[in-house]
Protein backbone atom coordinates (compact mmCIF):
# COMPACT_ATOMS: atom_id res chain seq x y z
CA UNK A 1 0.00 0.00 0.00
CA UNK A 2 1.70 3.02 -1.04
CA UNK A 3 1.91 6.21 1.59
CA UNK A 4 1.21 9.12 -1.08
CA UNK A 5 1.00 10.55 -4.17
CA UNK A 6 3.57 11.97 -6.91
CA UNK A 7 2.62 14.32 -9.32
CA UNK A 8 4.36 15.53 -12.65
CA UNK A 9 2.84 18.17 -14.31
CA UNK A 10 4.26 19.83 -17.84
CA UNK A 11 2.51 23.08 -18.90
CA UNK A 12 2.76 22.75 -22.67
CA UNK A 13 2.45 26.70 -24.02
CA UNK A 14 3.88 28.46 -26.66
CA UNK A 15 2.24 32.23 -28.21
CA UNK A 16 0.23 31.89 -31.69
CA UNK A 17 2.71 33.17 -34.13
CA UNK A 18 1.75 32.14 -37.80
CA UNK A 19 2.67 34.21 -40.76
CA UNK A 20 1.16 33.14 -43.36
CA UNK A 21 2.08 36.75 -45.56
CA UNK A 22 5.72 35.77 -45.09
CA UNK A 23 7.98 33.01 -46.78
CA UNK A 24 9.58 33.50 -43.39
CA UNK A 25 9.55 34.42 -39.58
CA UNK A 26 12.17 33.33 -37.59
CA UNK A 27 9.80 33.11 -34.37
CA UNK A 28 7.60 30.97 -36.35
CA UNK A 29 10.60 28.03 -35.56
CA UNK A 30 9.70 27.83 -31.78
CA UNK A 31 7.08 25.69 -32.60
CA UNK A 32 9.32 23.65 -34.76
CA UNK A 33 12.18 23.48 -32.36
CA UNK A 34 9.42 22.27 -29.40
CA UNK A 35 8.32 19.43 -32.16
CA UNK A 36 11.54 18.09 -32.69
CA UNK A 37 12.52 18.42 -29.38
CA UNK A 38 10.17 18.34 -27.07
CA UNK A 39 6.69 17.18 -28.09
CA UNK A 40 7.52 14.31 -30.08
CA UNK A 41 9.92 12.97 -28.01
CA UNK A 42 7.07 12.73 -25.31
CA UNK A 43 5.60 10.73 -27.34
CA UNK A 44 7.89 8.68 -27.92
CA UNK A 45 8.21 8.29 -24.12
CA UNK A 46 4.30 7.46 -23.70
CA UNK A 47 4.43 4.65 -26.70
CA UNK A 48 7.54 2.95 -24.98
CA UNK A 49 6.10 3.02 -21.71
CA UNK A 50 2.62 2.20 -23.21
CA UNK A 51 4.01 -0.66 -25.35
CA UNK A 52 5.90 -2.26 -22.04
CA UNK A 53 2.75 -2.36 -19.64
CA UNK A 54 4.14 0.47 -17.46
CA UNK A 55 0.29 2.37 -16.44
CA UNK A 56 1.89 5.74 -16.34
CA UNK A 57 0.15 8.77 -15.25
CA UNK A 58 0.69 12.45 -15.78
CA UNK A 59 -0.74 15.67 -15.96
CA UNK A 60 -0.43 17.95 -19.33
CA UNK A 61 -1.80 21.44 -19.97
CA UNK A 62 -2.05 22.11 -24.12
CA UNK A 63 -2.57 25.90 -24.24
CA UNK A 64 -5.45 26.99 -27.04
CA UNK A 65 -2.37 28.62 -28.81
CA UNK A 66 -0.13 25.90 -28.96
CA UNK A 67 -2.96 23.05 -30.20
CA UNK A 68 -4.34 25.77 -32.59
CA UNK A 69 -0.83 25.92 -34.08
CA UNK A 70 -0.09 22.34 -33.53
CA UNK A 71 -3.63 21.51 -36.24
CA UNK A 72 -2.89 24.27 -38.29
CA UNK A 73 -2.12 23.04 -41.93
CA UNK A 74 0.28 25.78 -43.17
CA UNK A 75 2.63 25.33 -40.06
CA UNK A 76 2.36 21.47 -40.63
CA UNK A 77 3.76 21.88 -44.28
CA UNK A 78 6.17 24.38 -42.75
CA UNK A 79 7.50 22.24 -40.16
CA UNK A 80 7.89 18.65 -42.62
CA UNK A 81 10.10 21.78 -44.75
CA UNK A 82 11.93 22.32 -41.24
CA UNK A 83 12.35 18.65 -40.42
CA UNK A 84 13.11 18.06 -43.94
CA UNK A 85 16.19 20.46 -44.00
CA UNK A 86 17.43 18.98 -40.33
CA UNK A 87 17.67 15.82 -42.14
CA UNK A 88 19.06 17.24 -45.07
CA UNK A 89 21.63 19.22 -43.25
CA UNK A 90 23.03 15.99 -41.01
CA UNK A 91 23.30 13.59 -43.76
CA UNK A 92 25.77 16.42 -45.07
CA UNK A 93 27.56 16.47 -41.51
CA UNK A 94 27.75 12.87 -42.06
CA UNK A 95 29.65 13.03 -45.09
CA UNK A 96 31.67 16.57 -44.22
CA UNK A 97 32.79 14.34 -40.87
CA UNK A 98 34.37 11.08 -42.28
CA UNK A 99 37.83 11.85 -40.67
CA UNK A 100 36.55 12.98 -37.37
CA UNK A 101 35.47 9.76 -35.46
CA UNK A 102 33.56 11.35 -32.58
CA UNK A 103 31.73 14.47 -34.63
CA UNK A 104 30.69 11.54 -37.20
CA UNK A 105 29.54 9.22 -34.69
CA UNK A 106 27.12 12.35 -32.87
CA UNK A 107 26.01 13.20 -36.74
CA UNK A 108 25.12 9.29 -37.41
CA UNK A 109 23.26 9.68 -33.81
CA UNK A 110 20.95 12.58 -34.90
CA UNK A 111 20.39 10.80 -37.91
CA UNK A 112 18.77 8.21 -36.13
CA UNK A 113 16.82 10.30 -33.89
CA UNK A 114 15.82 12.70 -36.84
CA UNK A 115 14.44 9.57 -38.74
CA UNK A 116 12.85 8.50 -35.29
CA UNK A 117 10.91 11.53 -35.26
CA UNK A 118 10.19 11.56 -38.84
CA UNK A 119 8.10 8.39 -38.40
CA UNK A 120 6.47 9.22 -35.33
CA UNK A 121 5.40 12.29 -37.80
CA UNK A 122 4.68 10.69 -40.51
CA UNK A 123 2.66 7.90 -38.13
CA UNK A 124 0.10 10.90 -36.76
CA UNK A 125 -0.43 12.28 -40.37
CA UNK A 126 0.83 15.82 -38.90
CA UNK A 127 -1.42 15.65 -36.08
CA UNK A 128 -0.13 15.63 -32.57
CA UNK A 129 -2.94 16.96 -30.63
CA UNK A 130 -4.93 13.15 -31.60
CA UNK A 131 -1.57 11.79 -30.36
CA UNK A 132 -1.77 13.08 -27.30
CA UNK A 133 -5.73 12.81 -26.95
CA UNK A 134 -5.01 8.40 -27.52
CA UNK A 135 -3.24 8.87 -24.18
CA UNK A 136 -5.89 11.23 -22.66
CA UNK A 137 -8.40 8.78 -23.76
CA UNK A 138 -6.57 5.87 -22.04
CA UNK A 139 -6.01 7.74 -18.64
CA UNK A 140 -2.42 7.84 -19.03
CA UNK A 141 -2.46 11.61 -19.54
CA UNK A 142 -4.77 13.87 -18.00
CA UNK A 143 -4.78 17.40 -20.37
CA UNK A 144 -5.77 20.30 -18.85
CA UNK A 145 -6.51 23.96 -20.54
CA UNK A 146 -5.01 28.00 -20.04
CA UNK A 147 -6.40 31.27 -20.56
CA UNK A 148 -7.27 31.52 -24.45
CA UNK A 149 -4.32 33.00 -25.23
CA UNK A 150 -2.24 32.88 -22.02
CA UNK A 151 -3.26 35.98 -20.53
CA UNK A 152 -2.24 37.64 -17.12
CA UNK A 153 -5.36 37.40 -15.78
CA UNK A 154 -4.82 39.38 -12.39
CA UNK A 155 -3.87 42.67 -14.50
CA UNK A 156 -7.00 42.11 -16.10
CA UNK A 157 -9.34 41.48 -13.49
CA UNK A 158 -10.90 45.27 -13.87
CA UNK A 159 -12.80 43.80 -16.57
CA UNK A 160 -14.05 40.72 -15.56
CA UNK A 161 -15.55 40.10 -19.12
CA UNK A 162 -11.89 39.86 -20.36
CA UNK A 163 -10.97 37.48 -17.69
CA UNK A 164 -14.41 35.80 -18.64
CA UNK A 165 -13.42 35.67 -22.49
CA UNK A 166 -9.75 34.31 -21.07
CA UNK A 167 -11.43 31.54 -19.40
CA UNK A 168 -14.94 30.43 -21.96
CA UNK A 169 -12.55 30.74 -24.87
CA UNK A 170 -9.59 28.49 -23.90
CA UNK A 171 -12.88 25.77 -22.28
CA UNK A 172 -14.81 26.01 -26.15
CA UNK A 173 -11.95 25.64 -27.65
CA UNK A 174 -10.32 22.54 -25.65
CA UNK A 175 -14.07 21.14 -26.37
CA UNK A 176 -13.93 22.00 -29.57
CA UNK A 177 -10.54 19.52 -30.16
CA UNK A 178 -10.85 16.79 -27.07
CA UNK A 179 -14.49 16.07 -27.66
CA UNK A 180 -15.24 17.19 -23.80
CA UNK A 181 -14.94 20.15 -21.20
CA UNK A 182 -11.80 20.48 -19.79
CA UNK A 183 -11.76 19.54 -15.78
CA UNK A 184 -8.94 21.23 -14.97
CA UNK A 185 -6.95 24.70 -16.00
CA UNK A 186 -3.46 26.02 -15.52
CA UNK A 187 -3.87 29.39 -14.54
CA UNK A 188 -1.34 31.52 -16.89
CA UNK A 189 2.05 32.12 -15.01
CA UNK A 190 -0.09 30.10 -12.61
CA UNK A 191 -1.41 33.58 -11.26
CA UNK A 192 -4.39 33.92 -8.88
CA UNK A 193 -6.16 36.75 -7.52
CA UNK A 194 -9.24 36.54 -5.01
CA UNK A 195 -12.06 36.08 -6.79
CA UNK A 196 -11.07 33.83 -10.15
CA UNK A 197 -12.53 30.95 -8.99
CA UNK A 198 -15.91 31.41 -9.23
CA UNK A 199 -15.65 32.28 -12.92
CA UNK A 200 -13.88 29.15 -13.45
CA UNK A 201 -16.54 27.51 -11.79
CA UNK A 202 -19.01 29.17 -13.78
CA UNK A 203 -16.86 27.56 -16.59
CA UNK A 204 -17.05 24.13 -15.16
CA UNK A 205 -13.71 24.24 -14.14
CA UNK A 206 -12.79 21.45 -10.98
CA UNK A 207 -9.25 22.66 -10.29
CA UNK A 208 -6.40 24.75 -11.17
CA UNK A 209 -2.61 25.25 -9.89
CA UNK A 210 -0.65 28.01 -7.61
CA UNK A 211 2.70 28.46 -6.84
CA UNK A 212 3.64 26.92 -3.51
CA UNK A 213 2.65 30.05 -1.37
CA UNK A 214 -0.46 30.66 -3.27
CA UNK A 215 -1.29 27.63 -0.78
CA UNK A 216 0.66 28.39 2.32
CA UNK A 217 -0.59 31.83 2.72
CA UNK A 218 -4.17 30.68 2.19
CA UNK A 219 -6.80 31.91 4.76
CA UNK A 220 -7.25 30.12 7.08
CA UNK A 221 -3.92 28.31 6.49
CA UNK A 222 -4.28 24.82 5.30
CA UNK A 223 -2.83 22.30 7.79
CA UNK A 224 -1.29 20.09 5.42
CA UNK A 225 0.45 22.85 3.66
CA UNK A 226 1.64 22.13 -0.35
CA UNK A 227 0.54 18.45 0.41
CA UNK A 228 -2.97 18.20 -0.16
CA UNK A 229 -4.96 20.36 -2.11
CA UNK A 230 -7.88 22.75 -0.90
CA UNK A 231 -11.15 23.25 -1.66
CA UNK A 232 -12.64 27.25 -2.41
CA UNK A 233 -16.61 27.93 -1.72
CA UNK A 234 -17.20 27.54 -4.77
CA UNK A 235 -15.78 23.59 -4.77
CA UNK A 236 -13.17 24.18 -6.95
CA UNK A 237 -9.93 22.86 -6.04
CA UNK A 238 -6.70 24.14 -5.78
CA UNK A 239 -3.82 22.17 -5.88
CA UNK A 240 0.15 23.72 -5.13
CA UNK A 241 3.69 23.26 -6.43
CA UNK A 242 5.89 21.73 -3.97
CA UNK A 243 9.37 24.07 -3.94
CA UNK A 244 11.63 20.42 -2.78
CA UNK A 245 10.89 18.36 -6.03
CA UNK A 246 10.74 21.76 -8.41
CA UNK A 247 14.12 23.09 -7.24
CA UNK A 248 15.60 20.00 -7.98
CA UNK A 249 15.11 20.22 -11.79
CA UNK A 250 14.68 24.12 -12.32
CA UNK A 251 17.49 25.59 -9.65
CA UNK A 252 20.66 26.70 -12.06
CA UNK A 253 22.53 25.98 -9.30
CA UNK A 254 21.33 22.57 -8.01
CA UNK A 255 18.95 21.19 -10.80
CA UNK A 256 20.18 18.02 -12.83
CA UNK A 257 19.89 20.23 -16.22
CA UNK A 258 23.44 21.69 -15.23
CA UNK A 259 25.17 18.60 -14.99
CA UNK A 260 28.27 18.52 -16.90
CA UNK A 261 27.97 15.52 -18.76
CA UNK A 262 24.38 16.96 -20.51
CA UNK A 263 24.32 18.66 -24.28
CA UNK A 264 25.28 21.97 -24.03
CA UNK A 265 22.12 23.98 -24.96
CA UNK A 266 24.33 27.54 -26.62
CA UNK A 267 26.57 25.85 -28.94
CA UNK A 268 25.09 25.22 -31.97
CA UNK A 269 26.53 24.81 -35.62
CA UNK A 270 24.27 27.54 -36.94
CA UNK A 271 27.22 29.90 -35.26
CA UNK A 272 30.39 28.01 -35.69
CA UNK A 273 30.18 25.86 -38.48
CA UNK A 274 32.13 27.60 -42.21
CA UNK A 275 29.94 29.93 -43.17
CA UNK A 276 29.07 29.08 -47.19
CA UNK A 277 28.60 25.52 -45.70
CA UNK A 278 26.02 26.35 -43.24
CA UNK A 279 24.27 29.38 -45.24
CA UNK A 280 21.50 26.98 -47.02
CA UNK A 281 20.16 25.83 -43.42
CA UNK A 282 20.49 29.26 -41.51
CA UNK A 283 18.03 32.36 -41.94
CA UNK A 284 17.49 33.81 -45.54
CA UNK A 285 19.30 37.05 -44.92
CA UNK A 286 22.43 35.43 -44.43
CA UNK A 287 22.21 35.64 -40.18
CA UNK A 288 23.30 32.77 -38.12
CA UNK A 289 20.95 31.23 -36.07
CA UNK A 290 20.62 27.66 -34.22
CA UNK A 291 20.15 24.53 -36.39
CA UNK A 292 19.36 22.16 -33.84
CA UNK A 293 22.67 20.00 -34.05
CA UNK A 294 25.11 20.43 -31.38
CA UNK A 295 28.13 17.87 -30.71
CA UNK A 296 29.36 19.65 -27.11
CA UNK A 297 28.62 19.10 -23.35
CA UNK A 298 28.22 21.53 -20.56
CA UNK A 299 31.66 20.06 -19.12
CA UNK A 300 31.59 22.99 -16.13
CA UNK A 301 29.48 25.78 -14.84
CA UNK A 302 32.93 27.91 -15.89
CA UNK A 303 33.71 26.53 -18.99
CA UNK A 304 33.51 28.56 -21.95
CA UNK A 305 31.88 27.86 -25.32
CA UNK A 306 35.39 27.13 -26.41
CA UNK A 307 36.28 25.44 -23.50
CA UNK A 308 33.38 22.81 -24.08
CA UNK A 309 34.44 19.17 -24.11
CA UNK A 310 32.23 16.76 -27.10
CA UNK A 311 29.01 15.50 -25.92
CA UNK A 312 28.49 11.65 -25.46
CA UNK A 313 24.51 10.52 -25.74
CA UNK A 314 25.96 6.97 -23.52
CA UNK A 315 26.83 8.73 -20.96
CA UNK A 316 24.28 11.39 -20.77
CA UNK A 317 21.53 9.00 -20.86
CA UNK A 318 22.97 6.88 -18.01
CA UNK A 319 23.07 10.12 -16.14
CA UNK A 320 19.55 10.78 -16.68
CA UNK A 321 18.95 7.43 -15.45
CA UNK A 322 20.81 8.19 -12.26
CA UNK A 323 18.77 11.35 -12.12
CA UNK A 324 15.54 10.15 -12.43
CA UNK A 325 16.35 7.25 -9.37
CA UNK A 326 17.36 10.38 -6.99
CA UNK A 327 14.52 12.13 -7.94
CA UNK A 328 12.20 9.52 -7.20
CA UNK A 329 14.15 8.39 -3.89
CA UNK A 330 13.91 12.15 -2.73
CA UNK A 331 10.37 11.46 -3.08
CA UNK A 332 9.48 8.41 -1.61
CA UNK A 333 11.85 9.86 1.86
CA UNK A 334 9.76 13.39 1.46
CA UNK A 335 6.67 11.36 1.17
CA UNK A 336 7.44 8.85 4.03
CA UNK A 337 8.16 11.29 5.96
CA UNK A 338 5.14 13.50 5.65
CA UNK A 339 2.96 10.61 5.78
CA UNK A 340 4.07 9.97 9.31
CA UNK A 341 3.55 13.59 10.24
CA UNK A 342 0.31 14.24 8.37
CA UNK A 343 -1.30 11.04 9.13
CA UNK A 344 -2.99 10.86 5.93
CA UNK A 345 -1.31 9.71 2.10
CA UNK A 346 0.19 13.65 1.31
CA UNK A 347 0.54 14.23 -2.70
CA UNK A 348 3.70 16.11 -4.10
CA UNK A 349 2.69 18.43 -7.17
CA UNK A 350 5.40 19.12 -9.35
CA UNK A 351 4.74 21.47 -12.35
CA UNK A 352 7.08 22.45 -15.05
CA UNK A 353 7.14 23.84 -18.32
CA UNK A 354 6.52 21.44 -21.26
CA UNK A 355 10.06 22.84 -22.85
CA UNK A 356 12.56 21.99 -20.44
CA UNK A 357 12.30 18.90 -20.85
CA UNK A 358 13.93 18.04 -24.63
CA UNK A 359 14.51 21.93 -25.97
CA UNK A 360 16.26 23.42 -22.95
CA UNK A 361 17.03 20.37 -21.04
CA UNK A 362 17.89 17.69 -24.17
CA UNK A 363 17.86 14.42 -22.01
CA UNK A 364 14.56 15.36 -20.02
CA UNK A 365 12.03 13.26 -22.04
CA UNK A 366 14.58 10.06 -20.88
CA UNK A 367 14.53 11.32 -17.43
CA UNK A 368 10.90 10.89 -17.32
CA UNK A 369 10.74 7.82 -19.04
CA UNK A 370 13.38 6.73 -16.35
CA UNK A 371 11.29 8.39 -13.63
CA UNK A 372 7.89 6.55 -14.72
CA UNK A 373 9.46 2.94 -15.34
CA UNK A 374 11.09 3.04 -11.78
CA UNK A 375 8.25 3.96 -10.09
CA UNK A 376 6.54 1.19 -11.69
CA UNK A 377 8.91 -1.54 -10.89
CA UNK A 378 11.48 -0.59 -8.36
CA UNK A 379 9.69 1.20 -5.19
CA UNK A 380 6.19 0.44 -3.66
CA UNK A 381 6.29 3.87 -1.57
CA UNK A 382 4.27 6.14 -4.06
CA UNK A 383 1.96 6.18 -7.06
CA UNK A 384 2.47 8.71 -9.74
CA UNK A 385 -1.25 10.21 -10.54
CA UNK A 386 -2.61 12.76 -12.46
CA UNK A 387 -4.42 15.50 -10.99
CA UNK A 388 -8.24 14.30 -12.06
CA UNK A 389 -7.55 10.53 -10.69
CA UNK A 390 -6.43 12.22 -7.03
CA UNK A 391 -9.56 14.54 -7.08
CA UNK A 392 -11.46 11.27 -7.57
CA UNK A 393 -10.54 9.04 -4.85
CA UNK A 394 -9.97 12.02 -2.34
CA UNK A 395 -13.11 14.32 -2.94
CA UNK A 396 -12.99 15.93 0.57
CA UNK A 397 -10.60 18.41 1.54
CA UNK A 398 -10.43 21.45 3.69
CA UNK A 399 -11.70 24.62 2.35
CA UNK A 400 -9.64 27.82 2.11
CA UNK A 401 -9.00 31.22 0.16
CA UNK A 402 -5.93 30.88 -1.61
CA UNK A 403 -2.99 33.89 -1.70
CA UNK A 404 -2.95 36.32 -4.67
CA UNK A 405 0.60 34.82 -6.55
CA UNK A 406 2.05 33.52 -9.31
CA UNK A 407 5.32 31.43 -10.13
CA UNK A 408 7.26 34.16 -11.50
CA UNK A 409 9.86 36.24 -9.78
CA UNK A 410 9.17 36.85 -6.78
CA UNK A 411 6.20 35.45 -6.94
CA UNK A 412 3.02 37.84 -7.48
CA UNK A 413 3.14 40.32 -10.74
CA UNK A 414 6.65 42.22 -11.40
CA UNK A 415 8.10 40.35 -13.66
CA UNK A 416 4.88 41.25 -15.77
CA UNK A 417 4.09 44.83 -14.96
CA UNK A 418 8.03 46.60 -14.86
CA UNK A 419 9.88 49.43 -16.43
CA UNK A 420 10.19 47.54 -19.83
CA UNK A 421 6.32 46.27 -20.26
CA UNK A 422 4.17 48.63 -18.11
CA UNK A 423 3.51 51.14 -21.12
CA UNK A 424 1.51 48.37 -22.71
CA UNK A 425 -1.53 47.96 -20.10
CA UNK A 426 -2.80 51.13 -20.50
CA UNK A 427 -3.98 50.43 -24.23
CA UNK A 428 -4.73 46.56 -23.11
CA UNK A 429 -7.04 48.33 -20.57
CA UNK A 430 -8.64 50.68 -23.00
CA UNK A 431 -8.55 47.56 -25.95
CA UNK A 432 -11.00 45.64 -23.31
CA UNK A 433 -13.28 48.67 -23.07
CA UNK A 434 -13.22 48.87 -26.84
CA UNK A 435 -14.50 44.79 -26.79
CA UNK A 436 -16.95 44.75 -23.75
CA UNK A 437 -18.65 48.38 -25.72
CA UNK A 438 -18.75 46.37 -28.80
CA UNK A 439 -20.58 43.35 -27.61
CA UNK A 440 -23.60 44.95 -27.11
CA UNK A 441 -23.94 45.66 -30.58
CA UNK A 442 -26.24 43.09 -32.79
CA UNK A 443 -24.24 42.63 -36.22
CA UNK A 444 -26.23 44.01 -39.19
CA UNK A 445 -25.24 41.64 -41.82
CA UNK A 446 -22.76 38.39 -41.73
CA UNK A 447 -19.63 41.10 -42.59
CA UNK A 448 -20.11 42.81 -38.97
CA UNK A 449 -20.67 39.38 -37.75
CA UNK A 450 -17.49 38.36 -39.41
CA UNK A 451 -15.44 41.81 -37.82
CA UNK A 452 -16.75 41.52 -34.16
CA UNK A 453 -15.57 38.65 -34.19
CA UNK A 454 -12.28 39.02 -35.57
CA UNK A 455 -12.02 41.73 -32.73
CA UNK A 456 -12.26 40.23 -29.90
CA UNK A 457 -9.06 37.12 -31.56
CA UNK A 458 -7.12 40.60 -31.56
CA UNK A 459 -7.72 41.69 -28.37
CA UNK A 460 -7.04 38.48 -27.12
CA UNK A 461 -3.65 37.91 -28.97
CA UNK A 462 -2.86 41.01 -27.39
CA UNK A 463 -3.49 40.15 -24.08
CA UNK A 464 -0.74 37.38 -24.14
CA UNK A 465 1.60 37.54 -21.36
CA UNK A 466 4.23 36.12 -23.68
CA UNK A 467 4.49 39.60 -25.33
CA UNK A 468 5.19 41.06 -21.68
CA UNK A 469 7.36 37.91 -20.36
CA UNK A 470 9.45 38.59 -23.75
CA UNK A 471 10.25 42.90 -23.01
CA UNK A 472 11.15 41.97 -19.52
CA UNK A 473 13.84 39.14 -20.85
CA UNK A 474 14.82 41.64 -23.62
CA UNK A 475 15.26 38.98 -25.71
CA UNK A 476 13.22 39.56 -29.41
CA UNK A 477 11.72 42.24 -27.73
CA UNK A 478 10.88 44.04 -31.40
CA UNK A 479 8.81 41.37 -32.42
CA UNK A 480 6.72 41.12 -28.82
CA UNK A 481 6.60 44.83 -29.39
CA UNK A 482 5.16 44.74 -32.88
CA UNK A 483 2.87 41.61 -31.97
CA UNK A 484 0.90 44.18 -28.98
CA UNK A 485 0.45 47.30 -31.49
CA UNK A 486 -0.23 45.18 -34.49
CA UNK A 487 -3.48 43.27 -32.79
CA UNK A 488 -4.32 46.46 -30.61
CA UNK A 489 -4.10 48.76 -34.02
CA UNK A 490 -6.52 45.83 -36.11
CA UNK A 491 -8.67 46.28 -33.05
CA UNK A 492 -8.89 49.84 -33.18
CA UNK A 493 -9.60 49.80 -37.17
CA UNK A 494 -12.50 47.11 -36.88
CA UNK A 495 -13.89 48.93 -33.95
CA UNK A 496 -14.00 52.06 -36.00
CA UNK A 497 -14.97 50.40 -39.51
CA UNK A 498 -17.92 48.44 -37.39
CA UNK A 499 -19.32 51.63 -35.53
CA UNK A 500 -19.05 53.62 -38.83
CA UNK A 501 -21.08 50.64 -40.91
CA UNK A 502 -17.81 50.96 -43.67
CA UNK A 503 -16.11 47.53 -43.30
CA UNK A 504 -13.07 46.74 -45.87
CA UNK A 505 -14.08 43.59 -46.80
CA UNK A 506 -10.85 42.93 -48.32
CA UNK A 507 -8.94 44.46 -45.53
CA UNK A 508 -10.83 41.99 -43.31
CA UNK A 509 -10.02 38.83 -45.16
CA UNK A 510 -6.65 39.28 -44.82
CA UNK A 511 -6.55 39.44 -41.78
CA UNK A 512 -8.48 36.46 -41.19
CA UNK A 513 -6.30 34.95 -42.40
CA UNK A 514 -3.04 36.10 -40.54
CA UNK A 515 -5.22 35.91 -37.03
CA UNK A 516 -6.90 32.99 -37.59
CA UNK A 517 -7.39 31.71 -34.13
CA UNK A 518 -10.64 30.35 -32.69
CA UNK A 519 -12.36 29.90 -35.73
CA UNK A 520 -15.31 29.34 -33.86
CA UNK A 521 -15.43 32.32 -31.45
CA UNK A 522 -18.38 33.87 -30.39
CA UNK A 523 -17.50 38.33 -29.42
CA UNK A 524 -21.08 37.74 -27.36
CA UNK A 525 -18.12 36.29 -24.49
CA UNK A 526 -17.36 39.50 -23.64
CA UNK A 527 -21.12 40.20 -22.64
CA UNK A 528 -21.71 40.71 -19.06
CA UNK A 529 -22.47 37.02 -17.34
Amino acid sequence: MALGYLALVLHAHLPFVRHPESDYVLEEEWLYEAITETYIPLLQVFNGLKRDGVEFKMTMSMTPPLVSMLRDKLLQERYDEHLTKLEELIQKEIEHNQDNGHIKYLAEYYAQEFSEIRKVWEYYKGDLVTAFKEFQDSNNLEIITCGATHGYLPLMKMYPQAVWAQVEVACAHYEENFGTRPRGIWLPECAYYEGLERMLADAGLRYFLTDGHGLLYARPRPRFGTYAPIFTETGVAVFGRDHESSQQVWSSEVGYPGDPVYREFYKDIGWEADYDYIKPYIMPNGQRKNVGVKYHKITSRQAGLSDKALYDPYWANEKAAEHAGNFLYNRMQQIQHLAGIMQREPIVVSPYDAELYGHWWYEGPKFIDYLFRKAWFDQDTLYMIHLADYLKGHPNQQVAIPSQSSWGYKGFHEYWLNHTNAWIYPHLHKGAEKMINLATKEPEDELQWRALNQAARELLLAQSSDWAFIMRTGTMVPYAERRTKSHLLRLKKLEEDIWSGQIDSGWLEKVEAIDNIFPNINYRVYRPM
